[in-house]
């Protein structure tokens, strides 16, 4: 039998007062942190938050330099005291809790912006984790400290960073053969090829070469794929099918080769109407292959705002659309295999692999996880609530399948973590860690730091955000409204302690 211990008020400040105590066991599925001598039941003062128990797990696991820890109580975060959860929940102090302790995220602090003329529509990263890099030889992936940032802005070009805030490569003009309109979505095909897309309704590969001195830099047209007839808002790229996908306003979903030699031919009639001289642009495009799409996928009764693979398989995709539908699409056969209607036009895409959710940002200001399988008995599993305006970006936490970060036409970027409700009370669990039709709150809030000191934007005018990366090496970058890229650090102090 456990031998049961009573904290200490040295470990565990009091107030002074006859405190209720109650029984916790304490456990974790985090190899690195587990007690390696079980104390098992332990009685502690109902009034402590997550400071006191984790200076309490800390005490317990002797930690030379103290690790801040969050706690989970039947799979949901502890966002208050004991005795307020107890009280939120009908339980009494004779109540025997399991508490999980995980790392806690660090707060993300500003490091660094990257200024633009204009408006920064899209951003991507090259780190040594980035898929970018997973999909690249050994050799070609980059040292901490050599990452790389590419950002899309609506001055039509596309621009590669390093570290230093130092642009390495700028794209050409129009008239060179680049984009004739604004960017709109711009993503690291591998570590020597970028693809965009944008206002002119086209999506394009480059080719970006860089010397080891980085003396030497160029990005240049390699390929232009025409189909589509509205502007091209978003893209999504998977190197090992040579596959590239795109959302667009004309309300197709289009399926393109990276490959120009088994590409199909592009539609005369698009060439001869696509914006801009074609006069000035004839000598660039003689020497840039031009293509069509493998296949436009139709379904859609409005705008497709963005797109993506799915996590685990790339023969199938996900579309989001003004129409207030997520739809699932098998690519091999071109055929829709799933629709998903929600209350309010779909903004943004991103799946959740772990807790095999899609998450999807709303125009109405909140961002909806749907749960896709044919087994699902409602649209939507759980819905995050913070935002003031539009959610038109999405990002995954690179440490951990339960947090991501959303990017908001109001300026800010949330990060989320979906154990963490807004009510003390402990919803039911879909057994993969979501708790059901549950209302979630943000862990962080990110504000623009060119507004630093100079009051809030209603709706975020001026600062909205069109983009958001989570990056495990760099840490969250942004681009928007405000013509710049900013950096925040905001990684969690663990490895991977989630995914497991």
């Amino acid at each position: 039998m456990a031998t049961q211990t009573m904290v200490s008020t040295q470990v565990a400040p009091t107030t002074g007062e006859s405190e209720t105590q109650i029984r916790v066991q304490f456990t974790t599925n985090v190899p690195d942190l587990q007690l390696s001598n079980d104390p098992g039941p332990i009685l502690v003062p109902t009034n402590l938050r997550r400071y006191g128990l984790s200076t309490l797990v800390n005490h317990l696991l002797g930690t030379e330099r103290p690790t801040p820890f969050d706690f989970l109580i039947s799979g949901s975060l502890l966002r208050t005291s004991i005795d307020d959860y107890l009280t939120a929940n009908g339980l009494s102090s004779e109540t025997a809790l399991t508490l999980e302790y995980v790392r806690s995220i660090v707060p993300p602090s500003y490091l660094a912006s990257f200024e633009h003329d204009d408006w920064v529509s899209s951003i991507d990263l090259f780190s040594r984790s980035s898929p970018a890099a997973l999909w690249a030889a050994e050799d070609s992936v980059p040292i901490a400290g050599q990452e790389r940032v590419l950002s899309a802005s609506y001055d039509g070009l596309l621009r590669v960073w390093n570290m230093s805030s130092q642009v390495l490569a700028t794209s050409p003009s129009a008239i060179d053969g680049g984009h004739s309109s604004g960017i709109k979505c711009a993503k690291f095909l591998s570590p020597s090829r970028l693809v965009s897309s944008g206002l002119d309704r086209t999506v394009r590969v480059w080719d970006y070469n860089e010397s080891q001195d980085q003396l030497s830099t160029e990005i240049k047209p390699s390929l232009e794929l025409y189909g589509h007839r509205a502007s091209v808002g978003d893209i999504c790229v998977h190197r090992p099918s040579k596959r590239i996908l795109s959302a667009s306003a004309d309300h197709t979903v289009g399926v393109w080769s990276t490959d120009a030699t088994n590409a199909p031919a592009a539609p005369e009639a698009l060439l001869s109407s696509k914006p801009g001289s074609r006069a000035k642009r004839r000598k660039v495009s003689a020497t840039t292959p031009q293509r069509g799409p493998v296949v436009l996928l139709k379904a859609h009764s409005a705008p497709v705002s963005a797109v993506t693979f799915a996590s685990s398989d790339s023969t199938v995709a996900h579309s989001t659309s003004w129409d207030h539908t997520l739809r699932t699409w098998d690519l091999p056969t071109a055929t829709l295999v799933d629709t998903r209607t929600t209350s309010h036009a779909l903004l943004s895409v991103l799946p959740l692999s772990q807790l095999h959710l899609i998450a999807t940002g709303t125009s109405a200001r909140h961002i909806t996880l749907i749960d896709p399988r044919v087994s699902a008995t409602t649209v939507s599993a759980m819905t995050l609530r913070g935002h003031s305006n539009a959610v038109v970006s999405l990002a995954c936490d690179p440490d951990s399948g339960y947090r991501l970060v959303s990017g908001s036409h109001d300026g800010q970027c949330r990060i989320w973590d979906v154990r963490a409700t807004k009510t003390g009370r402990a919803p039911a669990h879909d057994g993969m860690g979501v708790p059901e039709g549950a209302v979630g709150e943000s862990v962080y809030t990110i504000e623009r730091e060119s507004m630093k000191g100079r009051g809030k934007k209603v709706g975020g005018d001026g600062i909205k955000v069109f983009s958001v990366v989570w990056d495990k090496d760099v840490g969250i970058v942004s681009g928007g409204e405000d013509k710049r890229v900013q950096i925040n650090m905001g990684q969690s102090m663990g490895r991977n302690e989630e995914k497991g």
